[in-house]
């Protein structure tokens, strides 16, 4: 009814914004039944979701063009909850992807700046939560790499560091943090997954959406990131969910950026992909 009223009395219709900024497993997200768009389902006119996904990205990029896409200054346009979602990439060997790399002070640091950053142009602290990386299979990953014509460019259990970097930011900033390393291996559950990328995607993306995000959104008070989900298959759209994570991450040439800092192009039809 008062939805109607608005309509009647000439209102425009703004919609909450829900941010989701990150890497190709954001920018990917987005695909058909990725998590981005189921997330997106299943807040239908409730909130807007923007995909601020960036292939190839690593946290000394994002951290410059953040403020590029959310100005302080702009607050109907400010999200009302923002997801930060990189370490795939920033991860990545130094000696072989130096490009990509990022050192783990660095990256944690990064971190704390975004989310002081978003905080400083009115997002609460409890309305940002960071996703770490998720788990790196070794044997899949060295395939990907090897048809590429490269070397093994990451190792799980330095992905599983800057994890916990991630995981530590998240207290330093007092955020939520949904901790997909260490979630996705309860159980050595990674390790008894099949070869392919698909089934990371999925589980990765079940444990996304199992953020109880209308509640998340809408409550005044902190409210807990993680709902336990009873069972595989509890909600036929989690069940359903076949995602991006792991598309394109970071095999691609680096195009515009050195590992010196130079400020990436940050135009919408411009940016780098990878």
């Amino acid at each position: 009814m008062a939805l109607c009223e608005r309509v009647a009395g000439g209102s425009s219709l703004l919609w909450p914004r829900v941010l989701l900024f990150g890497d190709s497993i954001t920018q990917f997200s987005f695909q058909p039944g990725g998590w981005g768009a189921l997330l997106a389902d299943r807040l239908v006119r409730k909130c807007d979701v923007l995909n601020r996904g960036f292939s190839g990205y690593n946290t000394r990029w994002a951290k410059i063009i953040l403020p590029r896409l959310i100005r302080k200054e702009n607050s109907v346009e400010t999200p009302v909850a923002v997801t930060v979602f990189f370490g795939a990439n920033d991860s990545s060997l130094q000696g072989e992807n130096p490009k990509q790399h990022v050192p783990l002070d660095e990256y944690r640091a990064n971190l704390r700046d975004m989310v002081q950053y978003l905080t400083s142009a009115g997002i609460p602290q409890e309305r940002v939560i960071l996703i770490t990386p998720p788990p790196l299979h070794e044997a899949a990953w060295e395939k990907e790499c090897i048809l590429k014509g490269c070397k093994l460019n990451r190792l799980n259990a330095v992905v599983g560091e800057y994890a916990n970097a991630c995981v530590q930011a998240a207290r330093d900033c007092g955020t939520d943090v949904l901790d997909l390393w260490t979630l996705m291996q309860k159980d050595n559950q990674v390790l008894s997954f099949s070869q392919s990328f698909q089934d990371h995607r999925h589980k990765a993306g079940l444990l996304i959406l199992s953020i109880r995000w209308p509640a998340f959104i809408t409550s005044g008070k902190r409210v807990s990131v993680l709902k336990p989900l009873a069972a595989a298959g509890q909600e036929t759209l989690l069940s359903a969910m076949a995602a991006s994570l792991l598309e394109g991450r970071g095999g691609s040439k680096a195009r515009a950026e050195s590992a010196r800092g130079r400020r990436p192009l940050v135009g919408p039809g411009n940016l780098p992909s990878w």
